[in-house]
């Protein structure tokens, strides 16, 4: 069989044999020669069900044969698999490809294209763990390419395998530093899953943009926030609202709220103050509240007590009071601590005498 022949007949359906392999192989006669062309034609023309018929006739037919005869089995069995394949019968064409591997006049090489063709072949057909277990076999001969790592490690994810699929997803990565954002989002759930949070939040960061979604700047920013990143998630949630990313009440006061707990409160305050002003955020006692505990974390002093002072007078409450006076007497400010100390006791919480008296 010609070197022409060969490659023009498995390319058809796929998978190239090169030159090299055939001098291992055994020779074939013309006449199967002419009716691999014949059924190749057919393939080509898209007459797949009588191909992969006649083909699987004939491989049946050689397989008990010589050397040259099982190796014609083995090229049959790869168009018939062809067939079904290019008919949607994914499990149907792995089985033929799986035959086909079976027979040992076909190289080793050879072999191994036709085990990598059929676990993809089984990925297609839902066939995940027998497609893992084969690809695993591959890749104990072969490097393969960057989409071979993201297959495995995808198929893996499918088993909920994370552990290992983790593992080729850093392999994959390594090759491909920017991946495609569906790859990118495999690669985060992957790390997520195998507990490898650090890992995750790197390559969530790594896809962030102004084209993101919010939801992936809130899945970041919370991310950090669970690993006891706070500057971080901070810093990611600020990008996200500098973009314009994020916007509207509910992630300003998540912006605040994320400022507070990343140690720059006094950044929190100001973000705060000015939306009351603009009423961006409602001016309601918890915002105020909110506006007194954040300038008090910045001890920025005159605007926590007026702050807290503000807070006490709208709601009317003796602790809050109690809280103005124990902060002013704290900063040295004993006439506002007695006074509210005092307002305290009015309404009703339980105060030390001493508190009322210079101190």
């Amino acid at each position: 069989m010609t070197v022409r022949i060969v490659i023009c007949l498995l390319g058809c359906v796929g998978w190239l044999l090169v030159a090299p392999v055939l001098a291992d192989t055994p020779a074939l006669s013309g006449d199967i020669i002419a009716d691999l062309e014949r059924l190749q034609h057919e393939l080509q023309q898209g007459e797949h069900d009588s191909v992969s018929e006649r083909a699987r006739e004939q491989a049946r037919r050689f397989e008990g044969g010589n050397a040259a005869d099982r190796w014609a089995s083995a090229l049959y069995r790869q168009l018939a698999a062809g067939g079904e394949a290019g008919a949607g019968r994914h499990e149907v064409a792995a089985e033929q490809l799986r035959q086909a591997r079976r027979i040992q006049e076909a190289p080793q090489s050879q072999r191994d294209r036709w085990l990598h063709e059929e676990a993809r072949l089984r990925l297609a057909s839902g066939q995940t763990e027998q497609a893992v277990g084969l690809l695993l076999e591959w890749h104990e001969r072969h490097e393969g390419s960057v989409d071979d790592r993201w297959r495995m490690a995808r198929a893996l994810a499918e088993l909920e395998r994370w552990d290992e699929a983790a593992g080729w997803v850093e392999r994959a990565l390594a090759d491909d530093p920017d991946p495609s954002e569906r790859r990118q989002a495999l690669a985060t759930a992957v790390f997520q899953r195998a507990g490898r949070g650090k890992e995750a939040l790197a390559s969530l960061e790594a896809a962030l943009n102004e084209q993101s979604e919010p939801e992936a700047w809130r899945h970041a920013a919370a991310l950090a926030h669970g690993l006891g990143e706070t500057g971080r998630a901070a810093a990611i949630w600020e990008a996200g609202w500098q973009l314009g990313v994020l916007a509207g009440e509910d992630d300003l006061r998540q912006r605040i709220e994320l400022h507070l707990a990343a140690g720059t409160p006094a950044r929190a305050a100001e973000y705060l103050e000015a939306a009351l002003a603009d009423e961006t955020l409602p001016d309601s006692l918890a915002n105020r509240r909110l506006l007194a505990r954040a300038w008090e974390e910045a001890r920025d002093r005159e605007r926590a007590l007026e702050a807290w002072r503000a807070v006490a007078e709208r709601s009317d409450s003796g602790k809050d009071w109690q809280r103005l006076g124990l902060l002013a007497h704290a900063w040295g400010r004993l006439e506002l601590a007695r006074e509210a100390m005092k307002q305290a006791q009015d309404h009703g919480e339980d105060v030390d005498p001493g508190w009322l008296s210079a101190r």
